[in-house]
């Protein structure tokens, strides 16, 4: 990314590292308004992993942007692709009320275009800059398309179905868009980024909008995913 530039050191992207700090807040604003509003005597089992998942993307993300080894980018991979399928399960099973069959066949489906973007045909002279300095196309944002469809068609099938939860996902969703916008130019406009006496790049922002998307995802589930708020037919 364009804050480490060449540099191996530890602390070579100071924003990118410390901005992960933010997924750990969204996760315990979160976990407190979880434990605020579910009684005692009903389970939130799924509710509460979804939480640990958001922190550990953080984590996974600090280590990532620290020690930029093999192993720390399997931690980070890992837990962003933990959270996507779990939470777009939980959607299918909490808010569309769907059995374990239909849930497993939608997660094949979100697997599958995952790979489709993985192997979409792009045109690294989109992004000129980005293509010298030996990134793939989009600065490898295309994988990333999968969950922003995710978010806006089951945002905007709850919403349609006057769904409380449609609402959260739609504005997920375009914050999402905004960050991945920001990941994707990260070196297109690293050279115009400089701040201290180091170019910085704007791949921290993307940080801290993923941790505003997690969090309306998380709001959502601790809204209106205790099963009693499931898809409504079409009136």
């Amino acid at each position: 990314y364009c804050e480490r530039g060449s540099d191996a050191a530890f602390w070579a992207e100071p924003l990118n590292a410390i901005s992960n700090a933010a997924f750990l807040i969204a996760a315990v604003i979160a976990g407190l308004r979880l434990s605020q509003s579910q009684p005692r005597d009903r389970g939130a089992t799924p509710e509460w992993l979804l939480v640990m998942l958001a922190g550990l993307v953080g984590i996974g993300s600090f280590l990532f942007h620290t020690f930029a080894t093999k192993w720390a980018v399997t931690a980070d991979v890992g837990a962003i692709f933990a959270f996507t399928y779990s939470y777009f399960g939980y959607a299918l099973r909490r808010y569309f009320g769907f059995g374990w069959l239909e849930t497993i066949a939608g997660l094949a489906v979100l697997l599958g275009a995952f790979v489709g973007a993985a192997h979409f045909p792009c045109d690294p002279g989109l992004l000129p800059i980005t293509a010298a300095a030996g990134k793939s196309c989009l600065n490898g944002s295309l994988e990333y398309l999968p969950v922003l469809g995710a978010l806006g068609l089951v945002g905007a099938v709850l919403a349609a179905r006057a769904h409380p939860a449609g609402k959260y996902l739609l504005a997920a969703g375009a914050v999402f868009l905004a960050s991945l916008m920001l990941r994707t130019f990260d070196i297109e406009i690293c050279a115009l980024t400089g701040w201290l006496g180091k170019l910085r790049g704007t791949h921290f922002l993307w940080h801290c909008l993923n941790a505003v998307t997690i969090y309306l995802l998380l709001a959502a589930a601790v809204s209106t995913g205790s099963g009693t708020a499931r898809l409504r037919p079409a009136a």
